[in-house]
């Protein structure tokens, strides 16, 4: 089938998470892995892995969505990557696709297992948005944990008062610049 390297691409939604069973007894040249969501569409790992595959390469993944929540981006990526002559594999669902074999029936599968995918997840999003609701009528809501302690917060308003540089601090206190200035403007 193909002559080149087989290049593998994990994604997990958390940096917890477990990246090992993905491609688990499959033999892969190199691999890259994105720890973020599928609904994130910054994925530096996905890039520089699209960026590598060559002529004659195959990208082997364990499941559909692991590569893409979204079926236009799963079909577009597919598409893109057989135009260049790179085959994609589906370790999980047993699908092939190269540039020269055009199975319509496979074609149709990916459409189905990856709007299926993307239906699963939108209803996920629409379990959670209800749970919320409910969990704030009762009075039980309270929002995600505070990432800084109030401690913490007084160190920060102290050192930016005094000059030093806001990434940097945001840095050392392993957040990002946006919720940084948030805790300085509450």
């Amino acid at each position: 089938m193909n002559n080149g390297k087989k290049i593998g691409y994990v994604r997990v939604s958390s940096t917890d998470q477990n990246t090992e069973r993905q491609l688990e007894g499959v033999h892969i040249d190199r691999v890259f892995t994105d720890k973020a969501s599928g609904r994130d569409t910054h994925r530096p790992q996905l890039q520089a892995a699209l960026d590598y595959l060559r002529d004659g390469d195959l990208l082997v993944v364990h499941s559909m969505d692991r590569l893409a929540r979204n079926t236009e981006d799963l079909l577009r990526i597919v598409r893109e990557l057989t135009a260049r002559q790179v085959c994609v594999e589906f370790v999980k669902e047993r699908l092939t696709f190269s540039s020269d074999n055009h199975d319509p029936m496979a074609h149709l599968m990916m459409t189905m297992l990856g709007g299926f995918a993307q239906f699963e997840r939108a209803l996920i999003r629409e379990r959670q948005r209800e749970g919320i609701a409910v969990a704030k009528a009762n009075g039980v809501y309270r929002g995600r944990k505070a990432k800084l302690s109030t401690g913490q917060v007084g160190e920060i308003k102290a050192r930016v008062a005094a000059g030093e540089k806001k990434a940097a601090i945001a840095r050392e206190f392993g957040v990002s610049r946006e919720t940084l200035y948030s805790y300085l403007d509450a």
